[in-house]
């Protein structure tokens, strides 16, 4: 039932994610080009003009920053699989946001469920355990502090062997309701969010 929250409007997302996406840059300087994408509570973040925004309503945003098989799918949504990105969540995601579709809290990391997940690296593994690997404040935009925590995490064959490793980094901002989860690892993602603005 989850993995449709995202996917009944794959269709229009398809749309709206190539009409908010740059032109393929090239020359270096077109390659370095940037766009703003405005989210809830006045975050505003300013990311590279390639990568793709797909925005269900203001509290599933996701941003899409390269290969992602499941854009424009049916499969397309928070538990799919091989798909770049990272989530920007609001309320609506954060109510569901722990195993049993329980509200979200940060020292449990995101995780909505009542079965075994889809590995968000391959959609031949599972889900398989995870350990809090470091958390902190983070700063996000100015005046603003988000709750982080980063999850080692792991993918599992049927037999629960250990495949493949994996992080989810999370930063929470309780007061203004926000959560950015990133599976990916993206490298640009902290200073993005360090140079956020709010208006």
């Amino acid at each position: 039932m989850f993995r449709k929250t995202i996917p009944a409007a794959a269709a229009g997302l398809a749309v709206l994610a190539a009409t908010l996406t740059a032109p393929a840059a090239a020359s270096a300087s077109e390659s370095r080009a940037t766009k703003q994408v405005h989210l809830r509570s006045g975050l505003t973040l300013t990311i590279p003009a390639s990568w793709k925004v797909v925005k269900d309503d203001k509290d599933w945003v996701r941003v899409v920053t390269g290969s992602c098989p499941t854009l424009g799918t049916e499969d397309f949504g928070f538990r799919d699989w091989g798909c770049h990105s990272f989530w920007v969540l609001g309320p609506k995601a954060l109510k569901i946001g722990l195993h049993t579709f329980q509200a979200y809290k940060s020292k449990y990391g995101y995780d909505p469920a009542t079965d075994v997940s889809i590995c968000p690296r391959s959609y031949k593994l599972y889900k398989g355990e995870w350990k809090l690997a470091g958390k902190g404040l983070r700063q996000v935009g100015p005046g603003h502090r988000a709750d982080y925590h980063k999850w080692a995490a792991t993918c599992v064959d049927k037999k629960w062997r250990v495949k493949l490793h994996y992080n989810q980094r999370e930063w929470y901002l309780p007061t203004s309701k926000i959560l950015v989860l990133d599976q990916w690892d993206h490298p640009q993602l902290s200073t993005i969010l360090e140079n956020a603005t709010w208006h």
